[in-house]
């Protein structure tokens, strides 16, 4: 191609950075271009709520029309902000690698509350324009009040410094692209698999007038092959659900190790509670339509769960089942008493790390009202464990579930990240040991039982649809005098605990993360 390329972009900062990355892809390559700004509905209407604006495509479509009247060769988009069906004479000829999806709540240094979840005070004013975001915030913290945010991503940072709101939550992707200061707030990272991303979030699109094949074959050099089999899956959810940009729905996929990882929240409102489904294939072949078909087929969810712990209504676990009328039964099936009574100061002195398998090893551990060293950081496993630990004043700078549930390779990821070090690990009398076996020779261990478990005698049996255990105690005490109905499923929390189920010949589902979100994500998916 001999002539200037003409590339159409909107007019913000991050939407330039979008173009002139694409831009500079192209002319690396040896083609001339050229960027001409184009302002959309989007950019025009900053006094609506974006659910508010008429159809779809209000970031959109004006670029579209200049691409299809020829006045622009390639319209460069944020892939989430596109309608999940191309008007006609119109392509996606290429995406980009993607930025990391994860979302970043800013927060007020005056309005952090480290004992709460996302660090921020109780009744704190978030702000938002996005329902997906909304739902899935409220659900995680219902006191939470969230008030609509517009602007560019610029526009929107000047908003919290000039304090129109406790906390502001946005995506990772468009703070990182344009290098934005954001030093001056307390900064919480949301992982994808807990806050789950928009359709396509971190991803830009390239788009064309369909038949230019030669203009498609020079976009093949900057296409992510891998990228755009993920998000397809993403957005041919959204499109199932016939939603555009304002649906209350997160969608994130992911390739990882042979695997095709899917997170889906759908809610009808951004103050709905919002469904959550996890699932994962070898290949992308009808996992849409699979996950689709789990949110419509609701007669299929189970109607009776038991779990062996005690649970409250206020509960993420208990909340998501009750907006289906699933009745959910709580009982732990063991006691737990504490078996020290005093920590020794010199060992809290010269620790490196102290290092959490259970809630129940932190509360113990915490109860002995230990003295500990400003340089002593926390390991846990799982969310659960690290909220746990929020209330103590404390945060985790490693959590095992960000690298998967099976406690063994969380125990060596942790042991090649941190060598030389000395590592306290408070609990259970008995426990398997598992995490500790995978330390180092390098790894100075201090094993400490902090508390022990009896079981509950002669506990009785559950007609439960589902049965969830939480530990392999709790499996011991169930197992002792009762036998599992061929038609009950039952839900492991981690390995652990799976392991023992295995003992007992007793088959079982794992959800991908140890806590209540994957709990409720691994109930609803049963009903396939």
């Amino acid at each position: 191609m001999n002539r200037k390329l003409i590339i159409g972009t909107r007019g913000s900062e991050l939407a330039l950075w979008q173009a002139n990355h694409i831009k500079d892809c192209l002319e690396k390559s040896g083609f001339e271009t050229d960027l001409k700004i184009i302002k959309t509905q989007g950019d025009n209407i900053q006094h609506m709520r974006l659910d508010k604006l008429e159809g779809k495509g209000f970031f959109t479509k004006e670029l579209e029309e200049e691409l299809l009247a020829g006045t622009i060769d390639i319209a460069v988009h944020s892939h989430k902000d596109l309608p999940t069906i191309n008007p006609p004479g119109l392509i996606i000829a290429a995406v980009s690698e993607r930025e990391d999806p994860s979302e970043l709540l800013l927060i007020l240094k005056d309005c952090v509350d480290t004992k709460k979840k996302l660090n921020v005070k109780h009744n704190a004013i978030v702000g938002t324009s996005s329902n997906r975001r909304k739902a899935q915030l409220l659900s995680l913290r219902p006191d939470l009040e969230i008030e609509d945010l517009r602007g560019n991503i610029n526009t929107r940072i000047q908003k919290l410094r000039d304090e129109q709101y406790d906390a502001i939550m946005i995506a990772k992707a468009g703070v990182e692209r344009i290098n934005i200061d954001i030093s001056d707030f307390h900064v919480v990272e949301i992982n994808p698999t807990e806050i789950i991303p928009a359709p396509a979030q971190g991803v830009l699109a390239v788009q064309i007038r369909e038949g230019n094949d030669e203009l498609k074959q020079i976009l093949q050099g900057i296409n992510n092959e891998e990228v755009a089999k993920a998000i397809a899956v993403e957005r041919t959810v959204l499109n199932l659900f016939e939603g555009g940009c304002h649906m209350p729905l997160g969608c994130y996929c992911r390739f990882e190790e042979g695997q095709y990882e899917v997170w889906t929240s759908k809610a009808e409102t951004g103050d709905d509670f919002p469904d959550r489904v996890f699932l994962s294939a070898k290949t992308t072949e009808g996992l849409a339509e699979r996950i689709v078909a789990l949110y419509k087929n609701k007669h299929s969810y189970p109607q009776t769960v038991f779990i062996s712990r005690d649970i409250t209504e206020n509960s993420y676990l208990y909340r998501a089942l009750e907006k289906h009328s699933i009745k959910l039964e709580g009982e732990s099936l063991i006691r737990i008493y504490p078996t020290i009574n005093k920590l020794d100061p010199f060992i809290l002195k010269h620790l490196d790390w102290i290092f959490f398998s259970s809630k129940n090893g932190i509360e113990n551990f915490f109860k002995l009202e230990p003295r500990l060293s400003k340089k002593t950081k926390f390991a846990v496993v799982g969310r659960g464990s690290e909220d746990m630990l929020r209330q103590y004043g404390y945060t985790a700078s490693f959590t095992g579930q960000d690298e998967g549930i099976d406690t063994e390779e969380i125990g060596k990821i942790f042991a090649q990240e941190n060598p030389n070090t000395t590592v306290l690990f408070p609990r259970a009398k008995g426990s398997l040991q598992t995490i500790q076996n995978q330390m180092s020779e390098n790894i100075k261990v201090i094993d400490l039982p902090v508390y022990e478990t009896v079981l509950v005698d002669n506990v009785s049996k559950s007609n439960a649809e589902v049965l969830i255990f939480t530990s392999p105690s709790n499996v011991d005490a169930y197992f002792a005098n009762n036998l599992i109905d061929p038609e009950q499923q039952v839900i492991s929390i981690g390995y652990s605990t799976g392991r023992k189920l295995e003992e007992y010949g007793v088959s079982y589902t794992l959800p991908y993360s140890p806590d209540e979100l994957g709990l409720s994500e691994a109930v609803f998916a049963l009903g396939l």
